[in-house]
């Protein structure tokens, strides 16, 4: 049976958002030390994006130490030339859900450290260590768009609507990002070009100058020695 024109267009933009929302999903293991590393994971974010990151954690099956003897951390930072520190949170337990507001283009990361508590060592059977699970959604995929269209009651084809609008300006502001890169890395090749062309202009001249000036140093030294008139 043949769908519908408005169910066929909810599935391709169901299938367009899909394909566009930048979301991040991982999962990996962390073991606890006295004195932990820490472990960053990072996605590219333009300015002023919205960015939800939920982290789970929990101890590993193979942990020696339970989760009482664990202090997970939370760092969310970013890689500008401001080092941005957005959110700092210590000693998170279960589920932890942050939103944050970016304030540079550049990568973002979560970076989380495992450290074992004072009383607790890593002797005994397995290394202790957490289960940490990460969500970062970012921008349009940020949004919960289930509670905007219950609060304005808005169908299921004009909440994909929404969706795609916030896609499509996501697009268009990576677009313009590029765009203004393309032009300072042009600007800064047009500069490079032109300072080497300038260089290369001055050892011509410095060259030809110098062979002048041997000229005439030689036929002086000649004229000297009576060889030449």
């Amino acid at each position: 049976m043949l769908l519908s024109s408005p169910t066929r267009i909810a599935t391709c933009f169901a299938a367009l958002l899909l394909l566009t929302a930048p979301s991040l999903a991982i999962k990996f293991d962390i073991e606890a030390r006295n004195s932990p590393t820490t472990k960053c994971i990072w996605n590219y974010a333009l300015s002023d994006t919205l960015v939800i990151v939920t982290v789970n954690s929990g101890p590993s099956p193979s942990s020696s130490v339970n989760a009482e003897g664990q202090q997970i951390d939370v760092e969310i930072v970013d890689a500008s030339h401001h080092n941005n520190v957005y959110l700092d949170k210590k000693d998170i337990r279960g589920e932890t859900r942050m939103a944050i507001n970016t304030h540079s283009q550049s990568d973002l990361g979560v970076c989380i450290t495992n450290r074992l508590k004072k009383g607790h060592s890593t002797s005994g059977l397995g290394t202790p260590g957490s289960s940490i699970d990460i969500d970062v959604d970012i921008g349009a995929d940020a949004v919960d768009y289930n509670a905007i269209a219950n609060q304005e009651s808005l169908s299921g084809l004009e909440t994909e609507m929404r969706k795609l609008e916030a896609v499509a300006q996501e697009i268009l502001d990576g677009m313009d990002y590029l765009k203004r890169r393309e032009e300072k890395m042009r600007g800064t090749n047009e500069s490079t070009n032109s300072r080497v062309q300038s260089f290369a202009s001055l050892t011509v001249f410095a060259l030809v100058g110098l062979g002048a000036w041997q000229m005439w140093h030689l036929r002086s030294f000649f004229q000297r020695k009576y060889l030449i008139d």
